[in-house]
């Protein structure tokens, strides 16, 4: 067994692990953060990095670094309701540093984090190292136990390790449910290819198609726990089902010869109702599963990090007790959590669920809010602004040591 002492532990190395690592290395405070896996590459995970990140990237004087690694970006979100196409959002108005969303493979962008938190000695990130349970001592969490065995004692724990953290066993949890879950291709670009964030609704099918410079990333949505109803259709019946809702996407054949390369993700839409307990924290989604509708997911989470490192990093440099500030993330972020996950599950009940099963009447016009930021080109600021502010956008505050 190890006795190793790091004033933080972080469980977890997703977007609100790295930059909560980065942040509390970067005011001098040593820091460990933990990820399970022996890399960062897993598909399909949030790849949208909102304005609201890059203007924390900005305040860190990351911007630039960052926009130098490939990434494709979208300036506004368009939707095709049964063929007509619609203009229904810009972020080209927005007074921030990067006003567009970035599209990046998540894996790149935690490896940009890793390289740059590396240039602080108060920085260390293990690999393979997942976390099996959390030590406790005088009714406080001390640290964290490896699966390996090894104990890694530590002032604060935050758990940082995503929905399935074993967080959710320490602390209450309250579901919100969610009706739909997520089919994930990719499926290469046309030549003279639209490109953006498109959305498209034809008959009782949604897909959403992600630009990734020479493919689309789609997700197609489908009713709670169908996925497996789909699969015994075949896949030449899925094809189909992707074709008719999309008509111009490429050459499905060859994109999707088998189910291999399609990806299910079961939707959660859920959060803890008490954030942290006595040496323990939870941030990102952790403490908050978030629905794919909107591309949120991954900007909250940083959020959270930031948020974390303002309450926290100078009481940790000092070696004082933040016991006493774990309550200030949460009366923080709680709102922004409450505020998205409600308009979530607002969509998901009122439209995606009655859409998907054939109960909503499809009219063949769309609906007068699409026509009006269509055709007034000033109301798609609105919900560029949304998307590019997000809720209750944090700033750093953290101090660099």
């Amino acid at each position: 067994m190890s006795n190793s002492v790091r004033r933080v532990v972080i469980a977890g190395g997703g977007p609100a692990g790295m930059m909560c690592g980065f942040l509390l290395a970067r005011a001098g405070v040593p820091v460990t953060v933990l990820e399970k896996h022996a890399d960062f590459f897993r598909d399909f995970r949030g790849d949208t990095v909102h304005p609201s990140t890059m203007e924390i990237l900005s305040e860190l004087d990351l911007l630039g670094r960052f926009l130098q690694r490939p990434h494709t970006r979208i300036e506004g979100a368009e939707i095709s309701w049964n063929g007509q196409p619609m203009k229904i959002g810009d972020l080209t108005h927005l007074r921030m540093p990067a006003p567009f969303i970035a599209m990046m493979p998540q894996w790149d962008f935690l490896d940009f984090l890793r390289d740059e938190a590396a240039a602080f000695p108060a920085f260390r990130l293990r690999m393979e190292a997942p976390v099996a349970g959390y030590l406790e001592e005088a009714g406080r969490v001390s640290g964290v136990r490896l699966a390996s065995g090894e104990e890694i004692r530590a002032t604060l724990t935050i758990a940082a390790d995503g929905r399935d953290s074993i967080v959710r066993k320490v602390l209450p949890l309250e579901s919100l449910g969610s009706p739909i879950d997520v089919f994930w291709v990719a499926v290469p670009k046309p030549p003279g290819s639209a490109s953006g964030l498109r959305g498209a609704v034809r008959g009782y099918r949604l897909i959403v198609l992600i630009d990734r410079g020479d493919y689309w990333q789609c997700a197609f949505v489908i009713a709670k726990g169908g996925g497996e109803a789909i699969k015994a259709r075949g896949i030449a019946a899925f094809r189909d089902d992707l074709r008719a809702a999309a008509p111009d996407l490429g050459d499905l054949e060859a994109a999707l010869p088998d189910w291999d390369k399609v990806s299910l993700l079961s939707v959660s839409l859920d959060r803890l109702t008490r954030w942290h307990k006595p040496g323990l924290l939870a941030i990102g989604d952790a403490a908050h599963a978030m629905s794919p509708v909107g591309g949120i997911g991954i900007n909250l989470a940083i959020q959270d990090a930031v948020c974390a490192a303002n309450e926290l990093a100078l009481a940790l440099r000092g070696c004082e007790d933040t016991d006493r500030l774990l309550h200030r993330v949460q009366g923080r972020r709680m709102l922004p959590t409450r505020l998205i996950q409600g308009a979530q599950r607002t969509i998901h009940e009122r439209v995606l669920k009655p859409l998907i099963e054939g109960t909503m009447k499809m009219p063949e016009e769309p609906p007068l809010a699409m026509r009006l930021l269509d055709r007034f080109p000033p109301l798609r600021r609105i919900p560029g602004y949304f998307i590019g502010h997000g809720i209750r956008q944090e700033h750093v505050r953290s101090p660099r040591g």
